[in-house]
């Protein structure tokens, strides 16, 4: 059975930002959690086992990302989108999304899961399989 598996190590040099704020036992967790969103057994889509791990890394990042509090660097404040109005007396910022197709609002709210929405681009078309027909001899 082919499964991508964790190595902190590796996912630390990846996302050293990251990984500053994030204990090897809660990214495994979190590594467990974005199994929930790709699907990590022999079954997978994602045949390639070093894409699967890649793809895996980036949502254990994106994970971590929307976990950590601000004050340790994260999006605690729940900022999501581009920034379409601000204000400075009293401080007030606006955001806007736009419309996004199916699930992506929650990929784009950090740069990992944005990057694993367009990484996985080709896993959300329509792929084509042609399947000749036979067709039984009538005449004798």
């Amino acid at each position: 059975m082919a499964v991508a598996t964790f190595d902190y190590a590796a996912w630390s040099a990846r996302y050293l930002d990251l990984a500053v704020n994030v204990p090897a036992n809660l990214a495994a967790l979190y590594f467990e959690e974005a199994q929930l969103y790709l699907d990590n057994t022999d079954r997978s889509l994602v045949c390639n086992i070093g894409q699967r791990t890649l793809l895996l890394y980036m949502l254990v990042a994106h994970i971590a990302y929307l976990n950590l509090p601000t004050t340790s660097g994260g999006n605690g404040a729940g900022v999501v989108g581009r920034v379409s109005s601000a204000t400075r007396g009293s401080v007030s910022i606006g955001t806007d999304m736009g419309a996004q197709p199916g699930s992506a609002e929650w990929f784009l709210q950090t740069q990992y899961g944005a990057a694993f929405w367009q990484a996985t681009l080709w896993l959300r078309t329509t792929r084509y399989i042609h399947i000749p027909r036979v067709q039984r001899q009538t005449w004798p």
